[in-house]
């Protein structure tokens, strides 16, 4: 518990401290709570400056056609606030006409109101709440609340030296924050001159001078001859597939078993009519336009959703067994996160949702487009109802190629515009066999790559750099308001204005003065 004893013997020159009770008037009792329903019903049909603004715990929560307090006052949250949250406010201020909820405490200082605010704001509130899950701050440990109190002067004196300070740490982190935003543009440029092919320009002509006159060396084999070769790889796969079917039920005609089930024949979508081509920003020479089936590897189910949610219900969950992955490991860009497990019967049963070392996994709902690469080493599993899961055909493309060009707005711009649901956005199989994805040679891709990655990796540093920043400015803030309550921002200026801080202007005579104002009140 606060020690009023410690704080009495840490107070600066004529300051006293008293309880928050003594020192401002609450005005709780003059709160109506009015609910969503009945302020719609009021404000219904009536112009803009016939409302008042409804506040509530943290701010502004509403409108209202009527008012209840004029003037400047502290609105203190009594539930539903950040209380054990260092970093963010739990008193602000309010003036004007106004509404309030039955969410905040309604103050209003003998001294100075944004004093006691900024007061409010910086102390730990840990002593006085009540409850679990949401903390309430009763009126009753509202009141025991201790608070230093300066000379009114000083007061206002430390409100100015807060706020110059407060002004310069907020233009600070208002250039962090820009900084922020443009390396977020900075990213999507990057990613847009990718996959028009500008990052590579010089490369290219490097190694495919004019005329496409290949050169030795290893040169990049040219988009369309690898999307040959691959259509030929796809068909020799089959047939060899086919064949081995064959064989498989003569063996099982001879043994007298069940025929195994004939091999998929690779189903491929319509290409990217003439219109959608030209609605597509123009590539390179040698590189192409391309839906996703083209790019899967020759094994069924590389483009696979996960199971319907009944096929996994909670009752499938097993202590020890093969991995579930869900959205939990995309979203933290880490296949290790997560403890779901189901057994092997289960395993067997969805076999076709089974995910292997380099698949992309894609989130469908609510953080629609994150993707996750597996490594080369994970633990055996399936993917959730809330994945997709794509098996790249790695000679046509390579997955961190694939994934740099699912994260860029160009192609966001695409799905999101067929991923509007009910209640929330939702990407589907049928979203993503419809995209279109750029094409070419493997060589150019790991170029791509290379590049890419040169560059975000510099967007990295420089956003963590910037997160560094921006905590360590939240910090600044509460330890500027450590420094004023203490007395140290107004030390110079109390040395050399004695006058102010002392006789008519003490703060004992500031507390005299409150006391004969509250009597007077009281006897109305």
């Amino acid at each position: 518990m606060l020690s009023s004893e410690n704080l009495s013997r840490s107070l600066p020159k004529n300051w006293v401290l008293m309880k928050l009770d003594n020192i401002c008037e609450i005005l709780d009792r003059e709160r109506i709570p009015v609910n969503v329903r009945d302020r719609d019903d009021r404000i219904a049909g009536k112009d803009e400056n016939q409302l008042f603004p409804y506040y509530g715990a943290t701010g502004q929560v509403g409108w209202i056609d009527d008012y209840l307090f004029e003037g400047e006052h502290i609105l203190l949250g009594e539930d539903g606030a950040p209380f054990l949250d260092a970093f963010k406010d739990k008193a602000y201020i309010v003036n004007g006409l106004f509404w309030v909820n039955n969410h905040a405490h309604i103050l209003k200082s003998y001294g100075s109101n944004k004093f006691l605010c900024h007061y409010l704001n910086q102390i730990d509130y840990g002593h006085f709440v009540t409850g679990t899950t949401r903390l309430k701050l009763n009126q009753a440990s509202m009141k025991q609340i201790p608070v230093k109190v300066p000379p009114l002067p000083e007061q206002q004196q430390i409100v100015a030296k807060i706020e110059d300070l407060f002004s310069e740490l907020d233009n600070g982190i208002e250039s962090l924050k820009k900084a922020r935003e443009q390396l977020k543009t900075y990213r999507q440029a990057v990613l847009k001159y990718a996959f028009e092919g500008k990052l590579t320009k010089e490369w290219r002509a490097r190694h495919l001078p004019a005329g496409r006159q290949e050169q030795s060396g290893n040169p990049p084999e040219l988009a369309e001859k690898l999307l040959a070769q691959i259509r030929t790889e796809r068909e020799k796969h089959y047939r060899k597939q086919t064949e081995d079917w064959k064989k498989a039920c003569e063996q099982a005609k001879t043994e007298g078993k069940k025929k195994p089930a004939k091999p998929r024949k690779p189903k491929a979508l319509p290409p990217l009519t003439e219109k959608e081509q030209a609605e597509l920003p123009e590539l390179p020479e040698g590189w192409g336009w391309l839906k996703i089936d083209q790019l899967l590897d020759f094994e069924p189910f590389s483009l696979k959703a996960g199971p319907f949610g009944s096929a996994l219900k909670k009752s499938c969950y097993v202590k020890n067994g093969y991995k579930l992955y869900g959205q939990e490991q995309v979203i933290r860009n880490s296949h290790k996160y997560g403890d779901y497990y189901i057994s092997k019967e289960k395993y067997q049963e969805l076999i076709t949702c089974k995910v292997r070392p380099k698949d992309i996994l894609v989130s469908l709902v609510g953080t629609i487009g994150k993707i996750l690469i597996l490594p080369e080493e994970i633990e055996p599993g399936v993917i959730n109802p809330r994945l997709i899961k794509i098996s790249l055909n790695q000679k046509a493309m390579l997955p961190e190629f694939f994934k740099f060009y699912f994260e860029s707005a160009f192609l966001k711009s695409l799905y999101k515009i067929k991923t509007h649901g009910a209640t929330m956005e939702i990407l589907n199989l049928g979203i993503i066999q419809d995209l279109p994805f750029p094409f070419c040679s493997i060589t150019e891709q790991h170029q791509i790559d290379s590049e890419i990655d040169s560059r975000l990796s510099v967007c990295d540093q420089l956003e963590q750099t910037i997160e560094d920043s921006l905590k360590k400015s939240e910090a600044l803030r509460q330890s500027i308001l450590k420094k004023a309550f203490n007395g140290e921002l107004t030390q110079e200026w109390r040395e050399q204005h004695p006058e102010l801080v002392s006789g008519e202007n003490s703060a004992e005579k500031l507390l005299e003065r409150i006391k004969t104002e509250k009597a007077l009140a009281a006897d109305r």
